[in-house]
């Protein structure tokens, strides 16, 4: 039977009494010579029908309708069909989030309750952050976005991010400018933080900034933890001043400082407990825990790298133990996210913080933390320098202070907009000029997009978030200042995403972007992304860049949409997925030497950041292998993280593959939970995501036992 697509998504059973009712008002509404017979209407009904379509979109229907109305010369009845479809249309503009919201409080609205995994939908305090997002989507497509984004957005054209934070004059994602605020002091809730004297109130201070920071933002924010080693050393001096003040001359000094740093090392392993325990607990006011990256990097020329090593060790120890969740079983916390940066010193050649590497690449086979970040290669790709992503994986641009000094804590992303290639390959039907020629309209309707979202912040005034930028976390602003020169000049980021290099190359050269003459159409495309963000930079003196960072959710929102638009094509989208970015199709045999060779030479393109991501089995007993590929990394590419494929419940820590069952639900196979948002389930390779069907003994079958997820 033939489904129909709502406007909101949902699939029904196509129902040719809705056409025939809907035709007979028009009907009622013209003189006895306009109007069409019952077998007219059959006719109509018939015609769609035999289009023998096994998904098709209800606006799709009507138009189908119009024309045929117009077909039979029946025009007056044509255009009063075509009032009565625009009436209903503002009847639904009117009211648009009604059942949704409904939906969310009941528990029933799917979409809500399985968009971010990091939320738990149902808590009261979340469900406020999502019933003001529905708000904010209804308002941003009609009144706030031009009309023409609001429909290539709904078509897939292209992805407007975020629209349930886009009322507010918010932005996305940042790089705290944590050793201002630790060094000079913040403020919060009208409170003056004076700089610590201590470890320990560091770790608690850079919480609450965190917390804080995560409160008036939609997006990621990142910590870079060096500035953490000055108050380890402050916190040394300090148990070294106290000992002797009680010791006097009873004690050595060789024996003050033997105490001294047994007292030091307790200190720091309770100062990152901190951290941990409270980023984990802490509740922003978007309903989950803050989105936050811990950034570990040694820095050679860092006078505090002693102190440093002591904090990432610790760090790194704390997160392989894992934390206790409420049956007191260890799992791994979903936050803060770590990166960890492999450079000449640490890089497993012999160097002196290689121990430190060692214990990371552990703590990769047990809890998939950290990510890698390849100075080396960083240094080549941003003009020498090396920093941490935002928290959402997106690099800023390198930028120059007045007295040309690089800068990269304390600045931000204004927002993102992602383009769907696939479709541009889709649309163009294998011919490349065509496919040329519409990637640039497509790009163009992106370019407004984006300066949408530059055009919504400017104005905005220090006074609605004093954190970001009155108090340190960006900049400190007076009040009743407005942040439009940190919109401008580059300062900050705006970036442009895609989805499906791989499937656009199919879609126009027919082959793979491994292969040689895939590849090489592959490449011209990222490179004519790149330079026309490039362009668009120059144009505006504003700060776009090419953004290839995993979008997950939307790699399947596009498919979705071309499925229902297009049809089932094959590799295409009979998949369920595109896959991310420039990312290698996850059927492909490919080893992960080979994958990141290959994705190496399309990070760099990516301005605006790029990870990539290796399957690997369950490695903890192979830690050699993975010690090879952290050797690798290192010397091939600059940002890239592992996923296992083994799955992990949260509720009774059980590590092994989360089953299927029947109704494609995901069990342990342990505990029996069924609570997605308390279990990890990790990616196939099968790559199958549908629906179920029914076969001809009319029993559930399932096409796959497995989901790519």
């Amino acid at each position: 039977m033939m489904k129909v697509i709502k406007r909101d998504g949902r699939a029904v059973d196509y129902n040719k009494e809705k056409i025939v009712i809907a035709v007979e008002k028009a009907n009622k509404e013209v003189k006895p010579r306009e109007r069409v017979t019952k077998d007219e209407i059959k006719e109509i009904t018939k015609y769609i029908e035999e289009l023998d379509k096994k998904r098709i979109l209800v606006e799709d229907i009507q138009d189908i309708i119009e024309q045929q109305l117009m077909d039979m010369k029946k025009f007056e009845l044509a255009k009063k069909y075509m009032i009565y479809r625009y009436t209903r249309a503002l009847v639904r503009k009117s009211n648009t989030t009604d059942e949704s919201i409904l939906g969310l409080i009941k528990n029933q609205n799917k979409e809500l309750l399985e968009e971010n995994s990091n939320k738990n939908a149902v808590l009261a305090s979340t469900q406020r952050d999502y019933i003001a997002g529905e708000v904010s989507k209804d308002l941003t497509k009609r009144i706030l976005l031009p009309e023409k984004i609001t429909k290539a957005h709904e078509d897939g054209i292209l992805h407007f991010h975020d629209m349930d934070y886009f009322l507010q004059p918010i932005f996305n994602c940042c790089l705290i400018n944590i050793g201002d605020m630790l060094d000079n002091g913040t403020v919060m809730n009208a409170k003056l933080i004076e700089s610590p004297k201590s470890f320990q109130v560091a770790c608690t201070v850079m919480t609450q900034i965190i917390a804080a920071v995560a409160s008036n933002q939609y997006g990621g924010q990142s910590v870079d933890v060096s500035h953490l080693g000055k108050y380890v050393r402050r916190s040394y001096e300090k148990f070294v001043k106290e000992l002797k003040e009680e010791f006097g001359d009873e004690l050595s000094q060789e024996m003050i400082e033997r105490i001294a740093k047994q007292k030091l090392k307790k200190e720091v392993s309770a100062g990152v407990q901190t951290i941990q325990y409270q980023i984990n607990t802490l509740m922003t006011t978007n309903g989950q825990s803050p989105f936050v990256t811990l950034f570990l990097n040694l820095k050679q020329d860092d006078p505090y790298i002693e102190e440093n090593a002591m904090v990432i060790e610790e760090i790194i120890k704390q997160r392989y133990e894992g934390i206790k969740n409420e049956k007191g079983v260890y799992v791994t916390p979903a936050f803060p996210k770590l990166i960890y940066v492999l450079d000449e010193h640490n890089c497993l050649k012999g160097g002196k913080y290689d121990y430190l590497t060692k214990l990371a690449v552990k703590c990769s086979a047990k809890r998939l933390y950290p990510d890698y970040i390849s100075a080396k290669k960083m240094r080549e790709n941003y003009e020498g320098n090396v920093f941490s992503p935002m928290g959402c994986r997106s690099f800023l641009s390198p930028w120059k202070d007045e007295n040309g000094e690089y800068k990269f804590e304390g600045r931000f992303n204004q927002g993102v907009v992602s383009i769907n290639l696939p479709q541009v390959g889709i649309v163009a039907d294998g011919d490349e000029e065509k496919f040329w020629k519409i990637l640039d309209e497509r790009l163009e309707i992106c370019k407004e997009a984006l300066m949408c979202r530059h055009y919504a912040l400017l104005g905005t005034l220090s006074d609605t978030s004093p954190i970001h930028w009155r108090y340190g976390a960006i900049t400190r602003m007076k009040s009743g200042e407005t942040i439009d020169k940190l919109l401008k000049s580059k300062y900050s980021t705006i970036s442009l995403g895609y989805i499906g290099i791989y499937e656009v190359t199919k879609l126009i050269k027919g082959l793979s972007h491994t292969t040689p003459e895939g590849h090489e159409f592959a490449l011209k495309v990222m490179k004519h992304l790149r330079a026309t963000t490039d362009r668009w930079k120059e144009e505006t003196g504003l700060g776009f860049a090419l953004y290839g960072t995993p979008a997950e959710s939307l790699c399947y929102r596009f498919a979705r949409i071309d499925k229902e638009k297009f049809g089932e094509i094959k590799d295409i989208t009979d998949k369920g997925y595109y896959t991310n970015s420039y990312h290698v199709d996850v059927r492909e045999e490919i080893d992960a030497f080979e994958k990141l060779t290959f994705e190496s030479e399309f990070q760099k393109i990516s301005s605006g950041g790029a990870i990539s991501y290796i399957e690997i089995p369950n490695m903890k007993h192979n830690i050699k292998a993975l010690e090879d590929l952290v050797k690798f990394i290192y010397e091939n590419i600059q940002y890239a993280e592992f996923n296992t494929k083994s799955d992990y419940c949260h509720v009774c820590g059980f590590d092994g593959e989360i089953i299927i069952n029947d109704n494609i639900e995901w069990e342990c196979p342990n505990c029996g939970n069924k609570d997605k948002n308390k279990m990890n389930v990790t990616r196939r390779t099968c790559g199958y995501l549908g629906e179920n069907f029914w076969n001809e003994g009319k029993t559930k079958e399932i096409k796959s036992r497995v989901l790519h997820l």
